[in-house]
Parts: C-alpha cells; structure tokens; sequence
C-alpha cells in the first residue's frame, strides 16, 4: 500500500497542469498548492487546512447531512443555499404563515426558529490510516478475512479517536479500499433559522431554469448555530447562546472579473471517475427509465400542487427533492452521449491493455476489462431491477411510509416516537395525489418488467382487475389502515395487540410481496454481482494509480470534505452561443416580463427596486447589481452551499448548481462544459438589506477591505 500512496504523491505533481478537474482532500493540498498560487492563489496549503491553528476549514460545515455552509459571522451565523434549507422552511411555513410566499426574517435571536432535527458538523482533523487498516492485507487475503479485519481496525480507530464520544468519527476509504481515511468532526444540535426570501427569489426559476444558465436564482438561507455556555455541542434549549467559531469567512463585494481563480470548499456527495466502460454504459441504459418514471410523479404532483395552496406547501420539498434528480439524470444521459463517453472510456482501456501486457509483472490486471464485461453483462438485469423498484414501487408515499412504519415497530421504538412519525407523515400528505402517483407508476413497472420478475400478488390484483391499474390503487387505498391516522395512533399504543391487522393489511401484503420476492430472486443476486465488481474495481484503481497517466488522479468524492479550484469562465454550450460568466438583475425583470411562465413571477418590490434602481452598495463598477456567475470548479451534489472564494479566501458567492450541460461530470469531466453556478454574494446581500430589510444581519459580518 506504501507504494500505492507514493504513486498518488507523483501523479499529482507531474501533472498539476492539468488540475482545474478535481475534488482534492485537504490534506493533500500540498500536491497541488503550486499549481493554485500559479493561477492566482494568494493563501497558503495551511490557511486551507491546520490541525494546530484555525484555518477556512473551522469555517465550512456539512449541513444536516447532505448539504455545505460556510460560518460568516463572529456569532455563528450561516449561509447555505435556499434549496438546502428548504426543508426546514417549509416545516415552519402554514397557509397563517406561509414563509414559502412571504419569506422570513428574524429581528431578534429570541426570533430564530429551532429546528429539532438539524445539525451541521466541522471537520476537526482527518488522518491517513491506511497502513493501520491495511497491514498484513495483500492479495491472497480472503475477501470475507479482509472485510472482517477492515471492519475491526475501523471500529477500534473510530472509538480511540472519538475522545469518549467528544467527537464524531468515521474511517472512509477511498480510492476504492485502496486508501483509508480517517475524520474526527464537531457536531452542533442546535440550527435555527434566521432568514429566507421567498421562493419568488430563492426558487427564481424553478424547474423551467433548473440545472439551466444563464441563472437568476437567489439561491441561499441563513441559519444559527448555537451552542452551551462554554461555546460546547449541546441539544437545543432557550439558555444556548450563539456559537464563537474558530474562523469565519469574510465577504468580498469587489467581485470577480472572468478568469479570475477561484476555489470551492465543501462536501462533494459522489463521483463515479474510474468506472470502465461498462458500466457507463450500463447507465446509459438505465437513465431513461428512472427519468420516466419521475416524470410521470412530477406531471401528478406539479398539477395537484397548481390546483391546491395546501398541497403546494405539503409538496414544495418533495417535489423540488424528486426534480432535482430527474432533470439532472437527463442533462447527464445527453452529456456522455455528446462526449461519447463509452468510446473514450474504450479508447483509454487498449491504452490499459497495453500497459498490463508490457510487463510480466502486471500480469494480476490481464484479465480485469473481460471481467467487467461478464459481471456488467449480467449486472444490467438486476440493476434494472433495482432501479423499478426504487423508482416505482417506493415512489407512493404511503408504501415508504409502511415500510419506515415497519422498521419502527420491529426496533420496538417508544409510543411517543411513532406518533411523532405519523404526524409528520400526514402533516405534508395528499391521499389523492398519492393514489394517482401509484396506479402511473405500477402500471409502468407492469408495462417493462417481465411477468417472471413480478411478485404473485402484484399479479393477482392485475387479474382481478383486469388490469385496470385506477381500480387496484383504489382497492388498496380504500382497503389500507395506513391512510387512517386515527387507528395507526392507536396502532402506536398497543403494538402487540394491532399486530397481526398490521401485518394483514393489504398495503404490508403488497409491500411484503415484492420485498419477499426480491429477497429470494432479486437481492442476492444483486449483492453477489457488487461483491465481485468491487474487487475488480479495487483492484483496476490500484492499476489506474500504478500506471502512468496524463491527467490528475484524485479520490471520488464520498461526502467528505473537499477542495477544487478554476476560474470565473464562461464557456459555448452548443456552435454558435456564448454564454457569458455572469448575469444580473436585468434578467430576472426581462423573464418576469413573461407572464405564461409561473416560475418567472417575482415580488412586487423587487421590481419597484430596479425601478428606482436602489441598489445600495452592491452593484459592479458598470451599475449592475450581479446575480449568479460561472467557474469552471469541480463540483456535485453535496456541493449545494459551498462557499466559493476568491484567491485571498474571501465570499464571492454560494454554490447552488451545475449547468446542465456538465452533469456528466460526476462520471466524465469536459473542462470546456463543466460550469458551476452560484449566487453572487452581493446579490445575496442586497436581498437581505433592500429587499428584506434585515441591516442588523449586514451589520453582524466583516467585508473584506
């Protein structure tokens, strides 16, 4: 494994030129820093990252699991995006107080509102402990031998680092099994929300812009984090007091000029990099049914939402979680067809082939590419497989809510648990959309999967039908308890005596019924084809970083926090356009102006601002009051909130997107497509100042002089 790591160290600086593609580890930002201050950065490897003195990374948080923040205040104040709080906005939101329309703004502290389920979490320090995970693992270790050592060695690192349970730890490995990593975090259990603009500017644009530039979304949330008399993690309580970071960022309103560096710090969910061709191609395959599939619950969920103010706030996250996916799904299926991304990928593996031949001693690699194809060709099916069952027979809420229902039981949660569980449920819950979204997508699992893959009582109910899919949604919610909030509390107090109806109910039946036969048919099949890929995979990574390549090799992102670096950039989506790095208010009162697109409508003061053009100190030095901008940064989900900053480690903005025409880059990045798009910190601000009127949170941060 030395020599492992030694070749990593050596691919990265022969080849630094090449570094704007990359998700880097902060710890080895000392490969790349060269090639950083050459494009303009002015900091240092340790004002990036120091365990022994504060640096950026005290500033970054990974927000409620899924999302980045970035702390911009001595009193712990938070910016991430809109979409990323959203979920919280929309638990406090009513038709009484509908901060969804109306948006909010705290006066106070006493104002914040706590949010019981959310924390953010600081990456205290992170380690290699590779040699410690992998000694006395080689090749000829057992696979079950292996995973079990892994797994005790990653259960004792974890334990001894935690400080009796000071810190959170987890050991993750990287580069497939081939590297391990170990990071120490500080987690705070009390965020409350300080602010949020309406949707009008935080969703500008909704689904018709999504993924889309040029961009004109106000796209950002501001939270709290606050913490017990000694500055500690505590749960929430009114004695808490605002958190003292260790360092925050400083805000930029001198702006950017194209081609000026720039940098992202956040939490990169997943890439997928160093797939072989196969597999690319696997997804190619599969993509257009999960896009389907999602289309035929957005087309119910968007209509019923149009028709009804209740279910547009019971929906709002739901619907925005669901389109996400989907929309990137397809600007991904239409980015590697344009690279033509399985021929590149093929291209690069006679290279491989030829490499492995040219020496005896690679001979453990000759046979990994003929592997792949056999794995891969009988993969696709339970895959497929897989993904309509993800995609359809989990896409009811009620069926998820069975099975959540199920787990809760089994775990013998408290009474009080459950009833907080079905309460949430039916807080944000249409019946009726629930049952159109089942009959659209069983009929569609009914339609593509063979009669050989489809559960019997699944079959019986087509038959007793005729296969009339209305008719079977309309038996089963009819039928169900699981839509009578009234008996599942009940359910909830007497467990043991409900039982056996629970178990009976015609929802568990049809739930039981494909997991039942996806566990003797399906699963283990499934699971045996990703237990053997995953050694092919870990062992063509070791290849990969053996062979001498000209690119860059870094590690997938997997949630961990990360670096990567490149310039404000435009860049030409198709012969003949050129889009440029930024946009500003100017747009978003040119696409209000059409009044047939709903997502286009914005608040009357807005507009009433750009009349008498009170732009306050926000604008650039041509009058403009900027809204979004492009880079050329490496980025994926996960990324949503990272602050992006410019080459003395100032705010420019807060990542919230990709352009459509670079998610590929998860699998495959194009310098000359991969754009991330973020909100224009001084567009931020001005919503919050002019707009919003909350100076005292203007007050509360330092701009950069």
């Amino acid at each position: 494994m030395k020599k492992i790591i030694i070749t990593l160290c050596f691919t990265v600086t022969a080849f630094a030129a090449f570094a704007d593609e990359g998700i880097w580890l902060p710890i080895l930002q000392k490969y790349t820093i060269d090639d950083m201050q050459k494009k303009g950065f002015k900091l240092t490897a340790q004002d990036i990252y120091d365990i022994n003195h504060s640096s950026l990374k005290d500033a970054i948080v990974q927000f409620g699991g899924g999302c980045t923040g970035v702390v911009v205040s001595k009193n712990g104040l938070l910016f991430t995006n809109h979409h990323c709080g959203y979920e919280q906005i929309q638990s406090h939101s009513s038709v009484e107080h509908n901060y969804l329309d109306e948006g909010f703004w705290a006066k106070s502290y006493s104002d914040e509102l706590a949010n019981p389920k959310l924390t953010v979490k600081f990456l205290y320090r992170m380690e290699d402990v590779t040699s410690q995970i992998l000694q006395d693992i080689d090749d000829n270790t057992p696979d079950s031998v292996r995973h079990n050592l892994i797994y005790l060695r990653t259960q004792k690192i974890e334990a001894e680092s935690s400080d009796n349970g000071k810190f959170e730890t987890a050991v993750r490995p990287i580069f497939y099994e081939n590297q391990y990593i170990l990071y120490v975090y500080q987690v705070y259990k009390d965020v409350r929300l300080v602010g949020t603009p309406p949707d009008a500017i935080g969703k500008f644009g909704g689904d018709t812009d999504n993924w889309m530039w040029p961009r004109h979304t106000g796209d950002f949330s501001v939270f709290r984090i606050y913490a017990d008399s000694e500055n500690k993690s505590a749960e929430y309580s009114q004695e808490n007091k605002p958190y003292k970071p260790k360092r925050y960022i400083k805000i930029s309103l001198d702006g950017y000029n194209e081609n000026d560096f720039t940098f992202i710090y956040g939490f990169p969910g997943r890439t997928q990099e160093y797939l072989p061709s196969y597999a690319v191609e696997m997804l190619l395959k599969h993509n257009p049914h999960k896009i389907k599939l999602r289309t035929q619950r957005l087309n119910i969920i968007n209509a019923d939402m149009a028709s009804d103010i209740s279910i547009r706030i019971k929906y709002a996250s739901k619907q925005a979680s669901i389109a996400n996916a989907w929309k990137k799904w397809q600007g991904e299926y239409l980015g590697l067809q344009r690279l033509d991304a399985v021929n590149k990928k093929r291209e690069f593996e006679k290279q491989f082939t030829n490499w492995v031949l040219a020496d005896e001693s690679r001979a453990v690699y000759k046979n990994l590419l003929g592997d792949f194809q056999k794995i891969y060709d009988e993969l696709n099916t339970y895959s497929l497989l897989n993904d309509y069952f993800n995609e359809a027979v989990l896409a009811p809420e009620i069926v998820r809510f069975a099975r959540r229902l199920n787990s809760l039981l089994k775990d013998k949660k408290s009474t009080e648990i459950i009833k907080n569980e079905i309460a949430d449920f039916f807080k944000n819950y249409s019946r009726d959309t629930d049952k159109k979204i089942f009959a659209d997508v069983m009929q569609t699992y009914y339609s593509n999967i063979s009669a050989e893959y489809q559960p019997e009582f699944f079959k019986k109910l087509y038959s007793e039908t005729d296969g009339n899919f209305t008719e079977i949604s309309n038996k089963i919610y009819s039928e169900t308890k699981f839509v009578n909030q009234q008996w599942l509390n009940k359910l909830a107090e007497n467990t043991d005596e409900k039982s056996e109806e629970f178990n009976s109910d015609i929802l568990m039946v049809f739930y039981n019924s494909f997991v039942d036969f996806y566990k003797s048919n399906i699963t283990p099949k499934l699971l045996e084809l990703n237990k053997t890929l995953n050694i092919k995979q870990r062992l063509y990574m070791r290849a990969l970083l053996e062979m001498p390549q000209n690119k860059v090799l870094y590690p997938d992102a997997n949630s961990t926090l990360r670096v990567a670096y490149g310039k404000v950039e435009g860049f030409s989506p198709v012969d003949g356009t050129l889009y440029k790095h930024y946009t500003t208010l100017d747009g978003i009162i040119e696409k209000s102006s059409n009044a047939e697109i709903a997502d286009y409508a914005i608040p009357a003061q807005l507009a009433e601002l750009y009349k008498a053009k009170d732009f306050g100190n926000y604008t650039n030095e041509k009058g403009e009051l900027p809204v979004a901008f492009l880079a050329s940064n490496h980025t994926t989900g996960g990324n949503s909130g990272s602050p992006i900053l410019n080459a003395y480690g100032n705010l420019l903005g807060l990542n919230f997107d990709r352009c459509w025409e670079s998610t590929m880059s998860d699998v495959m990045f194009d310098p000359d497509y991969c754009r991330n798009i973020s909100v224009d910190i001084r567009y931020v601000l001005f919503i919050i100042d002019k707009f919003s009127g909350a100076v005292h949170l203007i007050n509360e941060l330092e701009i950069a002089k």
